[in-house]
């Protein structure tokens, strides 16, 4: 008589787009630290012309493919794979993120401790070992402003809102996590509705975060679960259109949860720093060339930038 294989209990879900190499880094890395759980590995290409596909089904052929012929967003592709996922929880794990022992463990053990998580986040790290920001509060005017303008560099942990300390003392209830390593409570993501695909790229995990606790969820950061995070894999070579996505999450974030006042206000706010800096790069920028007279100012770069703000 044979016995049906038991239900994952975590899928684990990557996004990939042109990330070849630091997605076989990844896999590897949830195979040699998560063997011991049960788990599926659902990968979702978004129209990579790297030969990523190609890659995964010689090297990684256990692994689930989504093929997506063009590029759907980040929010939309985790929502694909979400919707297929077998698991009780979903582990969306950035493409260009790499487990260290015991990380996956110890999000799993957090999550099932009490019936009200919803989502955990890992402790992420750089490559050189130092803390990453890994939780945040919730975005508001205020921060928007010390970010634009460059002054959060001045005072962080003062006026600035903290990003988390490095020495968090165990697990600590938070606003939201950042999203490069999430364990989600798989039935509620999906009657959450996932990810907002109105996002596409940057602040969809705020905007989750924001739903789960406005619908009653907790959400936690976890410093023991170390997750090494390499940081904008996908964004490498696309510094003005990676601008552009998150100037526009960002104020679409304000006006779904703050109201059309409070988005307008961001987008000024958006329009006068981002027009100031292009000024002043470009003064410095003739200054440092010994020229003379009045600098000519390209803003071909904001209009790209702030495209559909």
């Amino acid at each position: 008589m044979s016995t049906a294989a038991p239900s994952p209990t975590i899928s684990i879900i990557v996004v990939n787009w042109n990330t070849r190499d630091l997605l076989a880094a990844c896999i590897r890395s949830v195979q040699q630290t998560a063997s011991s759980l049960v788990n599926e590995i659902i990968v979702v290409d978004n129209a990579s012309s790297d030969d990523s596909c190609e890659m995964l089904r010689r090297d990684f052929p256990e692994v689930k493919l989504i093929e997506n012929r063009e590029n759907v967003g980040f929010a939309g592709a985790n929502n694909q794979a979400a919707r297929l996922a077998q698991g009780k929880w979903v582990f969306l794990l950035n493409s260009d993120a790499e487990l260290q022992a015991g990380a996956l463990q110890a999000l799993l053990t957090l999550a099932e401790s009490a019936p009200r998580v919803g989502i955990v986040g890992a402790h992420l790290i750089n490559p050189d070992g130092s803390f990453q920001a890994s939780y945040s509060p919730f975005p508001s005017l205020w921060s928007e402003f010390l970010i634009l303008s460059g002054l959060g560099r001045l005072c962080y942990g003062r006026w600035y809102p903290s990003h988390g300390p490095e020495t968090a003392n165990g697990p600590q209830k938070v606003d939201y996590v950042e999203g490069a390593a999430l364990l989600i409570r798989g039935e509620t993501y999906l009657q959450m509705g996932g990810l907002d695909e109105g996002f596409f790229m940057y602040a969809e995990e705020v905007d989750l975060c924001r739903t789960f606790h406005e619908n009653g969820w907790e959400v936690y950061y976890h410093p023991e679960a170390r997750i090494l995070h390499h940081g904008g894999g996908s964004s490498t070579g696309r510094r003005t259109a990676r601008e552009g996505d998150l100037y526009r999450s960002r104020v679409r974030f304000f006006r779904k949860h703050y109201g059309s006042a409070s988005a307008l206000a961001l987008k000024t706010l958006i329009y006068f720093f981002t027009t100031f800096k292009i000024i002043a790069h470009g003064i410095l920028r003739k200054i440092s060339r010994g020229t003379r007279g009045r600098a000519v100012i390209s803003l071909h770069d904001l209009s790209v930038k702030l495209k559909g703000v």
